[in-house]
């Protein structure tokens, strides 16, 4: 925490850090597996852009990945986990306006569970504001995401769903979607209002997808679907809003998981 290796119980923010009183924030979550961080230049590199697009001072980038290799290498650190790492604006007065303190960043890491081999989802009655003044960027205002999710869960969906204020599919409240039209693997663009996902960013990459504007209703109607993001990879859609697909995986998830596992096998930072 600001440059300090402190036990979780130590750690601590002031109840004036504009993080926690007005989520002026932004963050990355970074997957762990037997101490080495997967594609850590990529998020970070996404950190910076989110931090900018924000409106806070550039982080310290290298000071960071310094920070994130010491918390890794710590006792006791879980074989699989979950590095969340964290930049606020710091000190601020009770109110909307910024201070001039400096930032506060913050690294910690806890175990995850593996993902399940595949995900319910229910799309939720709450638009993406595509055009909004933080869409595309990674902020710790999450209290939307909180919301959608916990009506997902109370529907059985393990993930929710937004549109955007076009009515187009835009993304997850922590993952990014693909879906397959006429054996096309498809995924909406950057600006449907989506973020710009790391494992989304690779799937395209290794998988050769295509970026399109999709209507709302293309994922239930798609042949296949699944949901990418740090802590589940590749992870199939078995259904959508209570409808149950006939067989998942379908070939197209199935390569396309396959294809990512092999290529992040590879390297750890592609």
């Amino acid at each position: 925490m600001n440059g300090d290796l402190l036990p979780d119980d130590d750690a601590r923010i002031s109840v004036f850090d504009h993080g926690l009183v007005t989520g002026d924030g932004v963050f990355e979550t970074v997957k762990v597996t037997d101490g080495v961080p997967f594609a850590m230049t990529r998020h970070l590199a996404r950190l910076r852009t989110s931090a900018l697009g924000l409106g806070l001072a550039e982080p310290d980038l290298e000071q960071i990945r310094s920070g994130a290799m010491a918390v890794i290498a710590a006792p006791d650190a879980p074989e699989f986990g979950r590095l969340r790492i964290t930049v606020t604006g710091g000190l601020a007065p009770l109110g909307s306006e910024r201070g001039d303190a400096p930032l506060t960043v913050i690294i910690a890491l806890a175990g995850q569970r593996r993902p399940a081999a595949a995900v319910d989802v229910v799309t939720v009655p709450w638009p993406r504001n595509e055009r909004g003044a933080t869409a595309g960027l990674k902020t710790t205002s999450y209290a939307e995401n909180v919301r959608a999710l916990a009506y997902a869960a109370a529907r059985g969906g393990g993930e929710a769903i937004f549109g955007n204020t076009l009515g187009q599919l835009c993304e997850g409240t922590g993952s990014n979607v693909f879906v397959v039209l006429a054996g096309r693997l498809v995924t909406p663009p950057l600006s449907s209002g989506c973020l710009a996902g790391v494992t989304r960013g690779l799937v395209i990459e290794w998988a050769e997808a295509e970026e399109q504007d999709l209507p709302l209703a293309a994922l239930a109607d798609a042949e296949e679907a699944f949901l990418t993001g740090t802590t589940r990879d590749v992870q199939p859609i078995r259904s959508v809003n209570g409808t149950v697909r006939a067989a998942v995986p379908g070939p197209v998830t199935r390569k396309a998981a396959e294809i990512f596992a092999l290529r992040a096998a590879e390297s750890p930072d592609p």
